[in-house]
């Protein structure tokens, strides 16, 4: 079985963003030489998101509005947790889009459904921070 595993960090210079990562996990599964196993995306971080879904403006829009309305970032202070810091917001909007998730690889590729891509969910930005791509298989 072989397996690679991957940090790739990044900087959003916004607090919030959602960020196509789908070349960079591709890149790592061709780098992996794995032709059929599985690949995990995970958030390294309690304010971001890993989660698989079209990469259309309007739905991004839409999740914005979406976890606004679920977790408004203000008044900071509505949440216990902003005694202190400033972002109750980010770790339940992360709770919602969710950790990681888990692709299959066949034939060497990722194997998506129609539409499908792989983002980065940032709720708490403008600093340095990773998320994991573990490939494993054969």
């Amino acid at each position: 079985m072989k397996s690679l595993t991957k940090h790739i960090t990044l900087n959003v210079p916004r607090r919030r963003a959602f960020v196509n990562i789908t070349p960079q996990v591709a890149d790592v599964v061709r780098e992996s030489g794995v032709r059929e196993g599985l690949c995990l995306v995970n958030a390294m971080h309690i304010t971001a998101s890993v989660f698989i879904n079209d990469d259309e403006s309007g739905l991004h829009q839409d999740y914005e509005t979406w976890l606004e309305k679920l977790a408004p970032e203000k008044p900071h202070s509505q949440y216990h947790h902003n005694g202190f810091e400033d972002n109750a917001d980010a770790h339940l909007k992360r709770q919602i889009m969710g950790r990681e998730v888990v692709v299959a690889i066949t034939d060497g590729k990722l194997d998506f459904g129609p539409w499908e891509q792989i983002f980065y969910g940032e709720f708490d930005g403008k600093r340095p921070k990773r998320y994991l791509i573990k490939v494993i298989g054969e």
